[in-house]
């Protein structure tokens, strides 16, 4: 039974993100906290960081890692088949049909609705990462700090998480 509940719990968060895995972020929270309490706030927001270090699409890696701790095995194998199952049908159906309405002035217009949409999710997304992880001054700082450093340097993002790291280590030791 668990295994159904999580292919689709993943399943709906897949069909209903349009704009990739960081907009997933606020669905997979109602989803996965709210309304079937699988995983705490924080075991989310660790698992958020995690799937974010870690190689491939945050989406399929937090469903992948949610699964397998609600789950075992079978859960991350279930959880990321729900996941990633109305991608590859949505492709192949627009794959299709887009081809032949791509210019049509009313499918312009609805992904000049969209891409709006789906900067607010993403907005969002940051905001409750923000509320949770960032609890005290020192957090704030390091925040800060890689915000500036991937806005104002060329400073590869995984050399970013770096230094955060070893910063938490300094100042959390």
């Amino acid at each position: 039974m668990i295994l159904l509940q999580l292919f689709f719990a993943f399943f709906k968060i897949g069909i209903f993100s349009i704009g990739g895995g960081y907009v997933m972020l606020p669905l997979i929270e109602k989803e996965i906290i709210t309304a079937h309490g699988w995983l705490t706030l924080a075991e989310f927001v660790d698992i958020v960081a995690i799937a974010e270090m870690t190689p491939g699409p945050i989406a399929i890696n937090s469903a992948t890692y949610i699964g397998y701790r609600t789950a075992g095995f079978f859960g991350s194998a279930v959880a990321t088949a729900g996941v990633v199952t109305p991608s590859l049908l949505l492709v192949l159906l627009a794959a299709t049909i887009l081809k032949q309405i791509y210019r049509h002035e009313w499918v312009q217009a609805a992904f000049g609705g969209l891409r709006p949409a789906v900067v607010a999710l993403i907005a969002r997304a940051a905001i409750f990462i923000g509320q949770t992880s960032i609890q005290d001054l020192a957090a704030a700082a390091i925040a800060a700090s890689a915000l500036l450093l991937l806005l104002k340097t060329r400073l590869h993002p995984i050399m970013v998480l770096v230094l955060a790291a070893l910063g938490g280590i300094i100042i959390y030791k």
